[in-house]
């Protein structure tokens, strides 16, 4: 199969690196590990205004999805600029709320669609951290077929990535909504959040490349720029085709995931928790079908981002260590990116598994 995105989804793209590069993101970045979420959710209700997030949240409820491809070009273009926040998990809380329709999903997903509900959860078989809970206007937690609203973002842990704080939510909380509806839109959100960071990673690692490419041009030793050593071009060589041998990957599982939601009786009307999944929870009940090409994705894009940052480091030299150079929250993201909603093995067992 032969897939190129359309005229409409590449001047998408490019619309939001415009706006993402005017927003000086690196600023975004330092604000917001230093705990001032100011900058950070300003720049999210510009994402929101371009759609984002409306990607992600049926019609019904003010969105414009759920459109997998698009959300995959959005998140590269976050994934390149490093843009803070729980992006991922926002998008995945709009297919969990979907799924799990009636009052939960008529409050909440309105303000996720609008950018005016930023919002952060745990599922089962992932961890128990939410990512930037306190800076989420909810957390949602799913324990077996119960949903759950957290009562408090919890302490804070240790995290690789300073712009990427680890909370363990509140235990507790009240059932917003139950039923084996939640089930389904947890699977199926677990796998949207595994896709959305796929598609982060491999932003992460095309611009860990470029930041790469454009430094060992104008370093020179012996005379001569670095890129012109043959081991420089075969490592940079070799970083550009892990990243491109995972761009297929993604967008196959963009495919994978907008075929099963297109499937009939996938998304017609809201649902109920206590029923069948609603609109936008085409993927709850199908995602079996497309979660081993996600994980292929995850894995794929994942390991490729890891692998630039490595390059990036080295051939920086010193200068990589410095939290100075920009690049170093790139760096900083890029292990985090790989190990999130999906581990490189429970990836590869899932692939594995079919």
């Amino acid at each position: 199969m032969r897939f190129l995105l359309t005229d409409e989804q590449r001047e998408f793209g490019r619309s939001l690196d415009a706006l993402l590069t005017a927003a000086d993101t690196p600023a975004v970045l330092r604000a917001w590990a230093a705990g001032d979420h100011g900058p950070g959710r300003a720049l999210w209700g510009r994402l929101a205004d371009a759609g984002v997030f409306a990607l992600a949240v049926p019609e019904a409820y003010g969105g414009v999805g759920p459109l997998p491809v698009e959300a995959a070009v959005a998140c590269v273009e976050l994934g390149r600029h490093a843009v803070p926040g729980p992006v991922a998990e926002t998008l995945a809380a709009g297919v969990l709320l979907a799924g799990a329709g009636g009052p939960v999903a008529e409050e909440w997903l309105p303000g996720i669609a609008s950018g005016a509900a930023v919002v952060s959860l745990t599922l089962e078989g992932y961890g128990p951290y939410a990512p930037d809970a306190d800076a989420a206007n909810a957390v949602f937690m799913v324990t077996g077929d119960e949903l759950r609203l957290a009562p408090g973002p919890g302490e804070p842990s240790a995290s690789a990535d300073p712009a990427r704080r680890l909370f363990r939510p509140e235990p507790g909380g009240a059932p917003v909504a139950k039923g084996p509806a939640i089930r389904a839109a947890a699977r199926a959100a677990g796998d949207t959040a595994a896709f959305a960071t796929a598609a982060l990673a491999l932003g992460c690692g095309e611009e860990l490349l470029r930041a790469t490419v454009a430094y060992v041009k104008q370093r020179t030793q012996f005379g001569v720029p670095v890129g012109s050593f043959q081991a420089v071009k075969h490592r940079l060589a070799d970083t550009l085709l892990g990243l491109e041998f995972a761009r297929p990957l993604l967008y196959g599982a963009a495919v994978e995931l907008a075929s099963e939601v297109s499937r009939p009786g996938a998304g017609a009307g809201a649902g109920s928790a206590e029923g069948s999944p609603g609109a936008g929870a085409g993927s709850a009940e199908g995602s079996s079908g497309a979660g081993a090409a996600v994980a292929a994705a995850k894995v794929a894009a994942g390991e490729a981002g890891y692998a630039a940052a490595r390059t990036a480091l080295q051939l920086h030299g010193a200068i990589g260590y410095t939290e100075e150079l920009d690049l170093a929250w790139w760096l900083r993201r890029a292990r985090p990116l790989r190990d999130v909603w999906g581990t490189p093995s429970a990836c590869r067992a899932r692939v594995l598994a079919g």
